[in-house]
């Protein structure tokens, strides 16, 4: 998200996609709202107004056939549902200003309201439609309830209401080889009126609406380009009974379709935060002409209705549309998708029962970019990276200096002038706004880096002075005394900079060190020496048989794969002198464009220090040229020009992959023309 700009930013409203209520959260819901939360504290540090809400999404026939099945109310079901999901969100540390339900009064009243307003500006219109019917249940079939082969593509097994492969929307009497999914059986076709909304009304607010270069990531604004050049079809929002939901006013028997209802939960739950908090206005954050910020961050799969359907919904009512819709990809679990059969569907509520919900906050923000690839949790990797990181680099700083401030020096540290210049503690505070854009961007992994690269340079700091020999040879010296005090207000630095993805740990150092990490430009201490009370360990490591035991139980293609045999077609080993004839440098993309007649070629415009090179490379099947301005890049820059029909090609960009192609890029800190070495 960029626009408006940060520092102009003082009231913004952020939320998730609601979580159905019809079963528990798993761990890959958990990436969205770990992402978002950690997006939100952010804000709050940097004392922005950000307020942060969500919902159940209560209504849909699964919710009124899984209360069937169970013999209960589907109203006992959602509520059920809504004390498990809070229960586990609180477990995770996601900080919700109001949680929701969008079975609630003031979800009905939003949804009523706007429907009115798309009714009275002509944007509803009603006829008879052929829809599928189980004859066995006695009932219309929802989208979600009939899956067949895909009209677009022809993938097998896709719902009724869109393909996951191809991401085609469509009704489902044009799925090929129908079937329900209640019964199996083959539905019937039945004639029944319903109610749809003229979207088609909207496009060209919606072309407006897409122009600003920052509502949306660049593969999303592809697609929804696509979708609007492809023209916008009417939407059915009605659905017949029986129907779990609210019934559409003056049509007996006739509910509102789950999709209508369920965004308009991000403002039921609006509603009930202001009737919390009296100072709060709806209006002034929903209202046409708001000058506040709405930031909804999804997955990929419901991208369509958050780029179509709800601004269109929203301008018809008169309201304000979204600033920004930030998508994500998927989870998968050691390449695996999440799958009960597999092992790999990991409940929040199993996760938290062996492992420390701040390992897999920090896991996914290491992982976490703009870009809306999937994200695979590789158990040896969690294991490893959280072990190493967060263990072994960022605790063993604050575990490796409190003793001797503990034994040594009565527990004070030193906070003078000459500690707050000290070298480290510049080099740390120096990156500060670097990283605060980071964040603000969504690019959590490369913050996660930076500050994984200050924690190795305070731990080098402690190995070169080695303190423990100071001790043993001249007792509690000044030189020891500043050495760990060093070590200590760099850590506590690190600490506030974790703090929206570690709040805990945050937490922790502030109750260890006496300090308050509230705020993101100030960490202050009370005086020259400053007492910190006795160090306790912060973290613990974890076993790799603990995590194999909650992400891969029983299934062995779930867990991850032995090292397979070398390459046979392997390169013959060289020596270290035929390397060095290379002369790899960190590049900088300056711009990027497409060579006209060259399916794979980009064009590539590359700094390396003082000079610009130009370089073709083929890539055009994994990047657009907007992924690449602006980024680092591995060049090997003493290649021969290599004329091409194009033009001459002055250098190579190292990329990894065969037919995917990934870019190496080096880690955060790089600059153009450093040497790779």
């Amino acid at each position: 998200m960029a626009a408006p700009q940060p520092d102009t930013l003082s009231e913004i409203l952020v939320t998730s996609a609601l979580p159905y209520a019809n079963g528990p959260l798993h761990v890959g819901h958990m990436l969205e709202y770990i992402q978002t939360d950690i997006w939100v504290r952010f804000q709050k540090l940097r004392n922005r107004r950000c307020y942060y809400v969500c919902a159940d999404d209560a209504h849909g026939t699964p919710i009124m056939l899984k209360a069937q099945q169970l013999g209960i109310d589907p109203e006992e079901l959602i509520e059920q549902m809504h004390k498990e999901h809070k229960r586990d969100f609180d477990k995770f540390l996601i900080n919700f200003d109001a949680y929701h339900s969008t079975h609630s009064k003031e979800n009905r009243h939003y949804a009523n309201l706007i429907y009115k307003r798309l009714h009275d500006g002509g944007h509803i219109t009603t006829r008879l439609v052929r829809q599928a019917y189980d004859e066995q249940h006695g009932m219309f079939l929802p989208d979600r309830f009939i899956k067949g082969d895909c009209p677009s593509c022809g993938a097998p097994d896709q719902y009724g209401d869109n393909c996951e492969v191809c991401g085609a929307t469509y009704s489902p009497t044009e799925l090929g080889n129908p079937k329900s999914v209640l019964s199996g059986v083959a539905p019937v076709e039945r004639e029944s009126e319903h109610y749809f909304f003229r979207l088609g009304n909207f496009t060209d607010h919606l072309q407006r609406w897409l122009k600003e270069e920052s509502r949306v990531q660049p593969a999303i604004r592809n697609k929804v380009s696509e979708w609007l050049t492809e023209g916008l079809r009417d939407w059915d929002i009605s659905r017949d009974a029986p129907y779990f939901g609210f019934e559409i006013p003056d049509a007996p028997d006739k509910y509102f379709y789950v999709w209508l209802d369920a965004p308009i939960g991000y403002m039921a739950a609006f509603q009930k935060l202001c009737d919390q908090n009296p100072e709060l206005d709806f209006d002034h954050y929903w209202g046409a002409d708001s000058p506040t910020s709405l930031l909804h961050v999804i997955g990929k799969d419901i991208a369509y209705f958050h780029t179509l359907f709800w601004p269109a919904m929203l301008d018809g009512a008169g309201m304000r549309t979204p600033t920004a819709v930030q998508c994500h990809g998927f989870l998968t679990i050691n390449g695996q998708k999440m799958s009960k059969s597999r092992g790999t569907f990991v409940t929040a509520e199993r996760y938290l029962q062996d492992l420390d919900p701040e390992y897999l906050r920090y896991y996914f923000a290491a992982r976490l970019t703009m870009d809306i690839g999937d994200i695979d949790l590789n158990v040896e990797d969690f294991v490893t990276r959280v072990n190493s990181d967060l263990v072994g680099k960022l605790v063993n700083i604050a575990s490796r200096c409190a003793g001797f401030i503990e034994r040594h020096f009565d527990g004070y540290v030193l906070c003078d002038r000459a500690i707050a210049e000290h070298p480290l503690i510049s080099s740390i505070l120096s990156e500060r706004d670097t990283i605060a854009k980071l964040y603000w961007r969504f690019e959590f992994a490369p913050a996660m880096r930076f500050i994984m690269a200050f924690a190795d340079e305070a731990n080098r700091f402690i190995d070169e002075r080695k303190p423990w020999n100071i001790v043993k040879r001249d007792g509690a010296t000044d030189e020891l005394h500043r050495i760990c005090s060093v070590g200590l207000v760099a850590f506590a630095h690190l600490a506030l900079y974790l703090k929206p993805v570690l709040p805990e740990l945050a937490e922790k150092t502030e109750k260890f060190m006496n300090i308050s990490l509230a705020q993101w430009d100030t960490m202050e201490m009370n005086s020259p020496k400053h007492k910190c009370e006795p160090f306790t360990p912060m973290m613990q490591r974890i076993d790799l048989d603990t995590a194999l035991k909650v992400f891969a139980p029983s299934s062995p293609e779930a867990r991850p794969a032995s090292p397979k045999p070398a390459d046979p077609s392997a390169k013959p080993l060289i020596d270290y002198k035929d390397f060095a004839k290379l002369d790899l440098r960190v590049g900088e993309i300056t711009q990027a464009e497409a060579v006209e007649g060259a399916d794979k070629l980009l064009k590539l415009t590359v700094r390396i220090g003082d000079e610009t090179r130009t370089v073709f490379a083929g890539i055009k099947t994994s990047y657009t040229p907007e992924q690449l301005t602006g980024r680092l890049v591995a060049v090997v820059a003493n290649l021969k020009p290599k004329k091409m029909r194009f033009g001459a090609s002055e250098a190579m960009v190292l990329a990894a992959g065969d037919d995917d192609i990934f870019l190496l890029s080096p880690d955060a800190g790089a600059r153009p023309g450093m040497p790779v070495r």
